[in-house]
């Protein structure tokens, strides 16, 4: 597998996507899986805040699903849900914006949905995938991996139940998580800071079955879990979430 950075110019609010897209993308080949960083999305739906009408904990709580408050906040960040992801800040971005809070882009399945009919269409491809990602902590973790918010064009998950493990014995719970993968390796690619590459082409990804359709919301339903049923339900049931 190989992940391979694009660098375009410093997006700006309200630009076209198809645009930048269609300006930066001058080839794509069957199998291949786009990712899109979630920040310049949000941009071009105009999802920006300026830092002086508004504070950072309003704009969280507004934002956000459920957010968890606490005396203890070292970094000023939150913890929130936001579209059943437990994410820091409910996705708002600050880093790149110049001054602005940048939100959590909406519609993703959708603007997935429209990325991969028109990518697929203007290239002549059967095989292709589209994610939209974002950077993502792990507790207990330093540093940020990534995650990927919005997808089309292949399954999401790759599954090892009841199959053999290498002394035969049926393996019970174990998924790959293909999407947060394929998003942390195009997160490393595009980086953090100035690299100016919110896109990246992942070639020859393993474990990909492709479709010609959007995901179903059964299969959009099959990539996340119910508070109370996740390995970490002890400690996210025993929190105190204030809800919008």
């Amino acid at each position: 597998m190989q992940t391979s950075p694009i660098k375009t110019h410093k997006v700006t609010l309200r630009e076209s996507l198809e645009n930048i897209l269609d300006k930066y993308l001058t080839n794509l080949n069957d199998g291949d899986i786009l990712a899109i960083t979630s920040k310049i999305v949000s941009l071009c739906q105009g999802r920006v805040v300026e830092k002086s009408s508004i504070s950072k904990r309003e704009l969280i709580a507004r934002e956000a699903d459920s957010i968890l408050y606490t005396d203890h906040n070292p970094y000023d960040l939150y913890l929130t849900i936001k579209d059943n992801i437990l994410i820091p800040s409910a996705g708002i971005d600050e880093s790149n914006s110049n001054g602005a809070y940048i939100l959590y882009p909406q519609n993703l399945q959708a603007v997935a949905h429209t990325v991969w009919k028109h990518l697929a269409a203007k290239f002549s491809i059967e095989n292709l995938g589209v994610i939209i990602t974002d950077s993502h902590t792990t507790p207990m973790r330093w540093g940020v991996t990534g995650i990927t918010l919005g997808w089309c064009g292949f399954e999401p998950l790759y599954s090892y139940i009841n199959r053999p493990d290498i002394f035969g014995q049926p393996m019970r719970v174990t998924k790959i998580n293909l999407l947060d993968a394929l998003a942390t390796s195009a997160t490393l690619v595009m980086g953090e800071g100035d690299e100016q590459t919110p896109l990246a082409i992942i070639h020859n990804a393993p474990k990909i079955t492709f479709v010609s359709r959007a995901p179903s919301a059964e299969e959009e339903k099959s990539v996340t879990i119910p508070m109370e049923e996740d390995l970490y339900a002890p400690l996210l049931m025993a929190a105190e979430w204030f809800k919008n």
